[in-house]
């Protein structure tokens, strides 16, 4: 029977380069995965399509940060029709959750009413963030929780948003793959200056801080 990963592990392998996902969410085993090419999402380059500016304007969504991280994961965690497993076990759910009580990894949710319809959940290390998953109830959820990442991370002063991989979901907003190599000076230089979680932004300033990236360049 295999040891079971501690918090502290994953941290120092995230600090390493890699990351953990299991080959499905019944399978305990554990795999550190190093690819080649690594998804960012270059905070400074974030695309902030016109439709997204439109919702975010009409404040359809109420935007929280960590009022319900459990439930967050749980839902990525979950089979959906167009994906019907997923690589989050009961190892990473439990040590996520571990990782949520001291303040390391987040929530974003998008709420209607008192219903959970989206959202996402991920690890801050540093200036680093590393977003690991996301989900969606209703259309356009997943996408105005990733807008507000983008603001929160923006606003603390983080250097590196880590995708891992690059979905054709993530690509609309600008996310590109970079060589490993690359990616661990970045992910080094995060490391070593400090940012804060914002947690709940209003959706005015959010905006505002998403507005003011589209001016800039890509960040390295």
């Amino acid at each position: 029977m295999s040891t079971p990963l501690t918090s502290d592990q994953l941290l120092r392998g995230y600090a390493l380069g890699v990351f953990p996902m299991a080959r499905n969410r019944h399978d305990q085993r554990i795999f550190w995965i190093d690819p080649e090419d690594r998804g960012i999402l270059p905070l400074d380059g974030f695309h902030l399509p016109r439709s997204l500016r439109k919702i975010l304007k009409k404040g359809l969504f109420t935007l929280r940060c960590d009022t319900a991280f459990a439930e967050v994961i749980r839902h990525c965690a979950a089979p959906r029709p167009e994906r019907p497993d997923t690589w989050i076990n009961d190892e990473i759910l439990r040590i996520c959750l571990e990782l949520h009580e001291v303040g390391i990894a987040h929530s974003v949710e998008a709420w209607l009413g008192d219903q959970l319809v989206g959202g996402l959940y991920g690890l801050s290390m540093g200036s680093a963030f590393f977003g690991e998953s996301m989900f969606s109830r209703v259309d356009d959820a997943s996408k105005v929780a990733l807008a507000h990442l983008v603001a929160i991370l923006r606003k603390g002063g983080y250097k590196l948003l880590d995708t891992q991989f690059v979905t054709h979901h993530l690509a609309q907003f600008g996310a590109v793959e970079i060589p490993r190599r690359q990616y661990l000076g970045l992910l080094t230089a995060a490391l070593e200056k400090r940012a804060v979680f914002q947690g709940d932004l209003p959706a005015g300033e959010a905006l505002a801080l998403l507005s003011s990236s589209q001016s800039t360049t890509q960040m390295s």
